[in-house]
């Protein structure tokens, strides 16, 4: 009984340590946009995007102040691991702008590259401009629409991109409506033949299984890349031309030095990435009549 007492006091004391570290830091900026409270926090050597939710405060971006160029997040350098498969990208798209980071990193890998972002919420520009060193330039350009009206109008366009990487949140998980088979299918057609789609998503999220099942029906077998340390899975689509450990390897050694700087050890990439079903195979997909918040909401799922 003394043991078990003395174990619920240390948890209790960790939780209250972890919990003033993730609050402590100097707010620097607070807004409430027509989408989410937005909030930069400065904390150390690091600066914070946060969307404010109910539960508590999501980092969406954070960028070291001493060395900005650096990726912080394990999701952000993970995202890069898409190169493996296509090294030279001519045309991006990317879903969901955040601080920035990613867009910054590929314009300088890439500066020839021309890269449409497509970001919700006016706010968040506003923010990465101002805060994280973001900016708009002949080759990189930002649309302020929600994706499911850009993608679909991109359809109708017949453009195509190299790489695409789907990195939206809320501040609780990825929104709903760019989660089914429906969007992802009008994604799928906007790739080159050699092209390659990116998802950040969660290892830990309930609705991995379904996820996965969603993807699978439409590109057919993925890379599904995890890494130790982070709750974060990164899903690697190249349709109808799989590729192979030996390629992994070969462009993880080509690509090395130049991520070297960002703080990614790509060369680790390839052990981490596997096409292991390891979700349900009789996982129902996501689409837009199967709701995935009517799971998240459901406390008996």
């Amino acid at each position: 009984m003394l043991m078990r007492s003395f174990i619920y006091l240390l948890i209790i004391c960790l939780s209250s340590v972890l919990s003033s570290d993730f609050s402590f830091g100097k707010d620097i900026h607070k807004e409430k946009s027509h989408y989410q409270n937005i909030v930069v926090r400065d904390k150390g050597d690091e600066r914070c995007l946060l969307f404010s939710v109910k539960r508590e405060d999501r980092n969406q971006t954070c960028m070291d102040l001493k060395k900005p160029g650096r990726l912080v997040f394990s999701y952000t350098r993970m995202s890069l691991g898409g190169l493996l498969l296509n090294q030279n990208p001519k045309k991006i798209l990317i879903i969901g702008l955040g601080g920035g980071s990613i867009p910054n990193t590929l314009s300088t890998l890439y500066p020839n590259s021309i890269m449409d972002i497509v970001e919700i919420d006016s706010a968040v520009l506003r923010v990465a401009k101002t805060y994280f060193n973001f900016s708009e330039t002949e080759n990189v350009r930002v649309y302020i629409s929600d994706a499911r009206v850009f993608v679909k109008r991109a359809g109708v366009k017949k453009q195509h991109y190299d790489l695409i990487i789907l990195d939206a949140f809320t501040g609780e998980y990825i929104p709903e409506h760019l989660m089914t088979l429906e969007f992802l299918s009008e994604t799928k057609r906007l790739l080159t033949n050699k092209g390659v789609l990116v998802a950040n998503t969660f290892s830990t999220s309930r609705l991995y299984d379904h996820e996965s099942a969603t993807y699978q029906k439409v590109f057919g077998d993925f890379l599904n890349f995890k890494m130790p340390n982070t709750g974060n899975r990164v899903i690697l689509v190249r349709p109808g031309d799989p590729i192979g450990q030996e390629e992994l390897r070969n462009a993880a050694k080509s690509l090395s030095a130049a991520l070297f700087d960002f703080g990614v050890d790509i060369d680790r990439f390839p052990l981490y990435m596997s096409r292991h079903k390891d979700w349900r195979q009789d996982a129902r997909p996501l689409s837009d009549q199967f709701n995935p918040a009517n799971l998240l909401q459901s406390e008996s799922y």
